[in-house]
Formats: structure tokens, C-alpha cells, sequence
């Protein structure tokens, strides 16, 4: 019989995955609600709001960005540090913490971001929309775990895991790409500030410093230095990331052992009539517990916990309804269009699926338990939903410019192509596993 500590990396996993797959639903309404007001009668209500400046001023330094700005280099860092969190922990513990469980998505991932590059470089052929090269790569993981579990709800876990840690390799590459193919000119004396607050933030970790919050204080700087130095400022929330602490206080031994003291501490201090705002000895088992608790997360899980639910229902949201509104009226297919589409659409699945084969076939990496083919080909097909990375990436690509609404246009076809096709091929592969299942055992 399988122990519970070897399923115990389930529990944490399907949290992550319910919160993912509800904020792809939220963002799912908030990118319609975005097409709409652009194509509607407020269509110029709705533009001049993002363009609203906002004004910081602190100690004779001043910091205007437009509404716009605020959300795509201000809170998308939120969205990275968010990103980063996640990448370190699968890194440390996760899908990615051995070579055998990492092989099959890293070479996955890595598939679908050369072959889908390689597509829209082939379209654009060297025109002026060769600069979004990398719209094609990224892969959304709130919009394709939202679209599994709409899809199968019932999808076997390993299917699961397999679609996130794809993601979040996927999402390593595109930050990547930003920090060395969409930096500007770069300002070196605010990189030299921006290196100090990093060396900070390292020496707090070295000291075993656990509370967040000089973290978080420091990681301000880090990001207004990163801002100022034509780097984008979202590279500064994966760096902040990769320097909170993941080591514990307490074992899980220790915290077993002085949690079932105190719980024991808890019954005997009962006064009888079932009342805990009577019992001081039950208040403070109560507390102790907390503290307890608290020394037994990681700051990192405590962090990220804390900002699953402000990227997925905040963060996220008034991204797409800042950068989805594209006017649909006379809009026509260009090359952009074009590459974008047959990147996401077309190369995504097939680089997904072509590099899983060739890991699997080489005995690299083996297929996740209870997963055949055909569903994992399904999830390939959601990696072609590339909303909010390949989003942001065009606006680097080419803010200020009408490429940008073609790139849109195309990222938004390509995500809705690859969604329901995802959503077919992957109900098939799930149904001919549960009537092979009932073949076996009738």
C-alpha cells in the first residue's frame, strides 16, 4: 500500500491548479470585456483611461508613468517575482528538482519555443515584424490550466503537472528573452544601484534574515533601479525572487512533534465549557501553534502563497484589460498576423509534441502515469495559448507602432485555435484511456 508522505506534493499542487484555472477564467472574461469596449462606442473612454498619468514623488525624485505603464512594468513585476517563486521551487523541490522528472517538460518546452521562433522568423522573413520573434514562444500557464480543467476537469495528475512545469520552463525562456533580446539603451549607474540592492537582498538571505518584509522593502528599490536603467523592470521581480530564503526553521519532524504538544497542551487546558475565549492556556496553544507554523514555511512558500490569489485576480486581469482591447473593425491579416497565428497554433503543438517524443523514445524521460499520446498531444495544443507572456512581449516588440494590433490580433486567434483544438484532442486521448481501462477491467 502507498504511503501518504508519497502523494504529499499533491495537496499543495491541486491549489496551485485551482487558483491557476480560476484566474484563467477571470482573465478569460476580462480579455472579452477588453475586445468589447475597444470595439464599442467607448472604444475612446476606454484608451484614455490607460493613457491617465500617475505621479510618485519621493524625496525630490519623481517617477510618472501612465496608467498603462503602471500595470505592464509595475504590476506585471509582481506577476515575475510571482514567476520566479515558482521557478525556484520546482527547481529546489518540484517537477524540475531531478533530471529524470525535469527531462520530458524541459525538452517539451524547449521544442515549443525553437519551433514556433523558427516559424514566425520564416513568415516575417527579415520585414519589420522580425523584432516579435519571440510573441510565438510563450505559453500562458493561467489561460492553459484554465482551459484543462474546463476541458477535463477529471485529467490524471501526472497531465497536469506535466502542462505546469512545461509552463514554467517555458516562462524561464521568455524572461530570458526579455532580459537579453528587449532591453533598451542601458543606464549604468542605475545598474551599479540596482547591483547594491541585489547584494543586499543576497547578504539578508546569507544571514538567514526569514522576514519578508525588508525583502519586499529592498526589492522596491531593486525594481525602481532596474526601471531606470532601461532594463526591463520586470527582470527585477524574478530577482528578488531568486534571493528569498527556502529553507525552514523547523523540520517537518519538529513541527510534528511540537505541534501534536501543543494540540495535547490545548485539550488539557480545556475549562470545560467548550469556550476558548475562556481558556488562556488554549489561547496560548493556539498562538504557539501559529508561531509553529509559521517557522515551518519557507518565507518563499509564504510569499508565493500570498501572491497567487493578487496575481491571478488583480495582476492578471487588469493586464488583459489594458492590453487586449484591440480594435477588430477593418482589421486584416498581415504578415505579423500570420506568423503569430502559425507560431502559436501550429508550432507550439508540433515542437511540443515532436521534442516529447524524441525524449521519450530516447528513453531521456518517460511518459507521465496514466497519460497516453493523444492527451499529452492535447496539452501540447495548450501550449499555443499564449495570452499574457506573448502579450507582453509584442508590446516590447512594438509599442508605438501598427504592428503591435496585428500581433494582438494574432495572439488572440492563435490562443482561441490552439484552445479548442487543446480541448478536443485532449477529451479524446482521456476518453480512449478510460474505454481502455474498461476493456481491461470489465
Amino acid at each position: 500500500m502507498t504511503s501518504p508522505a508519497a502523494f504529499s506534493w499533491i495537496g499543495p499542487f491541486q491549489r496551485f491548479f485551482k487558483t491557476e484555472a480560476a484566474g484563467g477564467i477571470v482573465l478569460m472574461a476580462c480579455t472579452c470585456a477588453a475586445l468589447a469596449l475597444a470595439n464599442s462606442g467607448f472604444a475612446d473612454a476606454y484608451h484614455h483611461v490607460w493613457e491617465i498619468p500617475i505621479v510618485i514623488s519621493a524625496s525630490g525624485h519623481t517617477l510618472s508613468l501612465t496608467a498603462h505603464q503602471w500595470i505592464n512594468d509595475g504590476l506585471m513585476a509582481v506577476f515575475f517575482l510571482l514567476v520566479g517563486l515558482e521557478i525556484k521551487r520546482e527547481v529546489i523541490a518540484g517537477e524540475l528538482a531531478s533530471p529524470r522528472q525535469a527531462a520530458l517538460p524541459i525538452a517539451a518546452a524547449v521544442g515549443g519555443m525553437m519551433v514556433p521562433a523558427a516559424i514566425y522568423v520564416l513568415v516575417t522573413r527579415g520585414g519589420p515584424g522580425a523584432r516579435g520573434w519571440a510573441i510565438a514562444m510563450a505559453t500562458d500557464i493561467a489561460f492553459a490550466l484554465g482551459a484543462l480543467t474546463l476541458a477535463a476537469p477529471r485529467a490524471a495528475g501526472g497531465l497536469k503537472v506535466f502542462l505546469a512545469a512545461l509552463a514554467i520552463v517555458d516562462d524561464i525562456g521568455a524572461v530570458l528573452v526579455i532580459a537579453f533580446f528587449y532591453t533598451g539603451h542601458i543606464e549604468w549607474h542605475a545598474v551599479g544601484l540596482a547591483g547594491i540592492c541585489l547584494a543586499l537582498l543576497i547578504a539578508l538571505n546569507v544571514a538567514q534574515i526569514r522576514s519578508l518584509l525588508p525583502y519586499l522593502a529592498i526589492g522596491a528599490g531593486l525594481w525602481y533601479f532596474v526601471h531606470e536603467s532601461g532594463i526591463h523592470a520586470t527582470i527585477a521581480g524574478v530577482l528578488l525572487a531568486f534571493t528569498i530564503p527556502a529553507q525552514t526553521r523547523l523540520s517537518t519532524t519538529s513541527f510534528s512533534t511540537k505541534a501534536r504538544d501543543l494540540l495535547d497542551e490545548f485539550d488539557r487546558r480545556e475549562t470545560g465549557n467548550l469556550v476558548v475565549l475562556t481558556s488562556k492556556g488554549q489561547q496560548e496553544a493556539i498562538f504557539a501553534i501559529k508561531g509553529a507554523s509559521h517557522h515551518a514555511l519557507a518565507p518563499l512558500l509564504r510569499l508565493e502563497h500570498a501572491l497567487h490569489g493578487l496575481s491571478a485576480f488583480v495582476v492578471m486581469p487588469l493586464f488583459a484589460l489594458s492590453n487586449a482591447g484591440v480594435s477588430l473593425n477593418g482589421s486584416s491579416i498581415d504578415r505579423v498576423t500570420l506568423a503569430v497565428i502559425l507560431g502559436l497554433a501550429i508550432g507550439k503543438p508540433l515542437g511540443i509534441t515532436t521534442a516529447a517524443f524524441l525524449s521519450v523514445r530516447s528513453r531521456v524521460a518517460t511518459l507521465p502515469q496514466g497519460v497516453n499520446w493523444t492527451a499529452l498531444h492535447g496539452c501540447a495544443w495548450f501550449g499555443g495559448i499564449g495570452f499574457t507572456m506573448a502579450l507582453f512581449i509584442a508590446t516590447l516588440a512594438f509599442e508605438g507602432t501598427t504592428l503591435l494590433d496585428s500581433a494582438k490580433v494574432g495572439i488572440l486567434a492563435a490562443s482561441v485555435l490552439a484552445g479548442t483544438v487543446g480541448a478536443i484532442v485532449v477529451r479524446r486521448g482521456i476518453g480512449s484511456m478510460s474505454k481502455s481501462d474498461a476493456t481491461v477491467n470489465p
